[in-house]
C-alpha cells in the first residue's frame, strides 16, 4: 500500500539538504517519505579579495570559500544565526544580523559608526543587491562573487515524483531554488505544497503553481518547519496561506 503522506521533497545541495530531512525527522517522524535530490551544487569561484574594513556575510558558503590567502577583515557582518557561527569559527570578530538581508542592511545603517569600505562576499546568484543599497545609504561598498551556484541535472526520481498524482511537500529556501526546479520539470502533475522562506522565493517561485502555499514567519529552519506543519495540516489542497 502506497505511503499516503506527501513527499518531503529536498532540492537544495547535498549537505543542506541532509542537514534539513534530520530536522524534519526529529519533527514528523524517522519514516517520512523523503526524496533528495539536489538540483545545485555550490562551487568556489576563483577572486581578487580587495582590502576592506568589514566583510559581509549573507552566507555560511561564502564563510566556507573565503580565500585563504586573502586579507582578513577585522569585521564579518553576518546575516543570521548559522553564518555568524560559521564566520565564529573561521577566526572572524562577527556581528550578527536578524536573518534576512534586509534585516542586515537596515542593522549595519543604524550601526554607531562603519568604516567603509565593506565587502559583500557573495554567490553569483542572490535575492537582493546588499552593495547597491548600502551605497544608496551612503556607506562605501564592495561586492566580490567567490562562489556558484552551478545547476546539476535533475534526477529521474525527481521527474517521476513531479509526474504523478500525489502530493509534494516542497520547502524552498532560495529564489535559485525555484527557478532551477522549473527549469529542470517544466511538466508537472503532482499537488506542490510549497513552503517558501521569503517573500522573494514565494515570487520565484509563482510559476510552479502551488496547490498549498504558505511562508515562513522568519527566513530559517525553524520557521520552514513550521511552515511545513502548516501545509501538512491544511484540510482544503487548495487552501492558501498567506505569507
Amino acid at each position: 500500500m502506497a505511503d499516503p503522506r506527501p513527499v518531503l521533497l529536498l532540492t537544495r545541495p547535498e549537505a543542506a539538504s541532509r542537514r534539513f530531512a534530520a530536522a524534519f525527522a526529529g519533527r514528523f517522524g524517522e519514516d517520512w517519505p523523503v526524496l533528495i535530490a539536489p538540483l545545485m551544487q555550490i562551487v568556489p569561484v576563483p577572486a581578487e579579495i580587495p582590502p576592506a574594513a568589514a566583510v559581509i556575510f549573507t552566507s555560511e558558503n561564502a564563510v566556507r570559500f573565503w580565500p585563504a590567502a586573502a586579507p582578513r577583515p577585522s569585521l564579518a557582518w553576518c546575516v543570521g544565526a548559522r553564518t555568524a557561527a560559521a564566520a565564529s569559527a573561521a577566526g572572524f570578530a562577527v556581528r550578527q544580523g536578524p536573518g534576512d538581508a534586509q534585516g542586515l542592511v537596515a542593522a549595519i545603517r543604524a550601526a554607531d559608526a562603519v568604516d567603509g569600505p565593506l565587502l559583500h562576499a557573495q554567490g553569483r546568484h542572490v535575492a537582493q543587491d546588499l552593495a547597491l543599497a548600502l551605497n544608496s545609504a551612503g556607506i562605501e561598498t564592495l561586492s566580490v562573487v567567490i562562489y556558484d551556484q552551478i545547476a546539476v541535472p535533475a534526477p529521474a526520481a525527481l521527474t517521476d515524483v513531479l509526474a504523478g498524482e500525489a502530493p509534494v511537500l516542497l520547502p524552498l529556501f532560495s529564489p535559485r531554488s525555484a527557478e532551477l526546479l522549473q527549469k529542470a520539470c517544466p511538466i508537472r502533475r503532482a499537488p506542490l505544497w510549497l513552503a517558501a522562506m521569503s517573500p522573494a522565493v514565494r515570487g520565484a517561485a509563482a510559476p510552479l503553481r502551488a496547490a498549498r502555499q504558505v511562508g515562513a514567519a522568519t527566513p530559517d529552519a525553524g520557521a520552514m518547519l513550521e511552515a511545513l506543519a502548516v501545509l501538512i495540516a491544511a484540510e482544503a489542497p487548495d487552501a492558501d496561506h498567506p505569507t
